[in-house]
């Protein structure tokens, strides 16, 4: 009795040891020949082991070590079939956020290494977004490169070295009436904690004095540190005013040819889109900063004048100290305005320190609802609730220099990012031809 060719090597398999007696398995290698379709329709599995002709000729056959659908995968971990849509989308998003995180985190480590670097830097970058405007209009009147820039140079070192003589002038000036109106302040407070409820006699306010220049004594040596370190400080900022003027004169110059050799360093396909961007965004940062100036002129002429009516010694360096500190949305404005009315409180008294604080008021809701509208516009597209935290995120972070970029950081990165999504960048050919300039040269 003959056996077929099948039940030889199905015998064959199980004597031997080294397959299981499967039909599937051990196929007519004359099947893959007559059907040639089959062995098409799973590439991968007939390269797999091409000495298989079973194998070769089944299309659903799974790779050698592959995980069938719904298979707990090594270490039981599950297979990503048999996670939920939502799980998958989360992990996606997740993983994604965490490189996102890691990165700004090593971008404020390198800005907070390299603060005394960076923040005259971006100082630079703030008076240039004012100076270069001034010097553009004076180029527009026929006047050379060279004497707009310089012009326009001279023009805000005066205007600031100005604002800040006149508020020493002043305060010197008016030490004798200060040191006259601090004793007369003393007098009086002295006079009232003598009376009820406090009913304190000249012996109990000496006693508080001494334990005050006892405590004084005590902490002279945190105050010697103090004072050293404020004289660290002082070198320190002498460094980064000097840096500070150097990157502004060289961003004058030739500000244009820095910003086509920062977009040189990106790949050619992402320049346009770059260069764009940084466009849109220079002219928000030019915007915000007429907006600021135009908004701290106003609030240091209103509580300026308020000061002076009442009749302070400090109503001038008050309202320069306002017209600085209003460079900080909404904060400065708040801090500087609470230090009038203290100083209206001390100097003056409650009355006029109600009416000093009823006038910051009023200056603080017309800066609100009619400058921030009218002057600010379509200009700089950013909420007030944003403004708050924007300032608020930034103070508790960097200090001062958060508080003080935080804002124009978060109007110019959302212009960037919308003119990157909306895609305006390729239907621009300016973007190409300011790339491709300074290479031609």
């Amino acid at each position: 009795m003959k056996f077929s060719r099948r039940s030889q090597r199905s015998q064959g398999a199980a004597t031997d040891g080294g397959a299981t007696d499967d039909a599937t398995r051990t196929a007519d290698p004359t099947a893959a020949a007559a059907d040639p379709t089959a062995a098409a329709a799973d590439p991968t599995a007939a390269a797999a082991d091409p000495g298989d002709p079973a194998r070769a000729s089944s299309p659903g056959a799974a790779l050698p070590g592959a995980a069938l659908p719904g298979a707990a995968l090594p270490g039981g971990a599950p297979p990503a079939a048999a996670l939920p849509p939502g799980m998958l989308i989360a992990g996606a998003w997740a993983w994604r956020l965490l490189a996102v995180a890691a990165a700004l985190a090593v971008l404020f480590w390198l800005i907070a290494t390299l603060e005394e670097i960076v923040v005259p830097l971006l100082i630079a970058i703030l008076v240039s977004a004012f100076l270069v405007p001034v010097a553009g209009f004076l180029r527009r009147h026929r006047w050379p490169r060279w004497l707009a820039i310089v012009a326009a140079l001279l023009a805000g070192v005066v205007v600031v070295g100005g604002l800040v003589l006149l508020a020493v002038t002043q305060i010197r000036a008016g030490l004798p009436q200060i040191e006259k109106q601090s004793v007369a302040q003393y007098d009086q407070l002295t006079t009232l904690l003598q009376g009820p409820p406090f009913q304190l006699t000249n012996a109990d306010v000496d006693g508080y004095l001494k334990d005050a220049q006892n405590a004084l004594q005590t902490e002279s040596k945190a105050i010697l540190s103090g004072v050293l370190s404020i004289g660290t400080a002082a070198g320190h900022l002498l460094a980064g005013g000097l840096l500070t003027l150097f990157a502004t004169i060289f961003l004058m110059i030739d500000g244009r040819g820095v910003w086509a050799w920062t977009v040189r360093l990106f790949p050619k396909a992402a320049r346009p889109a770059v260069d764009g961007a940084g466009q849109a965004g220079w002219h928000t940062l030019t915007s915000f900063v007429r907006v600021q100036i135009v908004v701290a002129a106003v609030n240091a002429v209103g509580i300026g004048l308020i000061a002076f009516v009442l009749g302070l010694p400090l109503a001038v360096p008050i309202a320069i100290l306002v017209f600085l500190a209003s460079f900080i949305p909404v904060v400065g404005a708040i801090v500087t305005g609470a230090l009038a009315v203290v100083v209206a409180l001390v100097f003056a008294g409650p009355v006029q320190a109600v009416v000093m604080l009823a006038g910051v008021l009023v200056v603080h809701l017309l800066e609100a609802h009619v400058l921030q509208p009218l002057v600010m516009g379509s200009a700089v597209r950013v909420h007030p609730l944003a403004v708050v935290f924007a300032v608020a995120g930034g103070s508790y972070v960097a200090g001062i220099p958060g508080a003080l970029f935080a804002v124009p950081t978060v109007a110019v990165l959302n212009v960037m990012v919308k003119y990157v999504a909306t895609g305006s960048w390729r239907r621009s050919r300016v973007a190409d031809d300011v790339v491709a300039a300074p290479e031609a040269s």
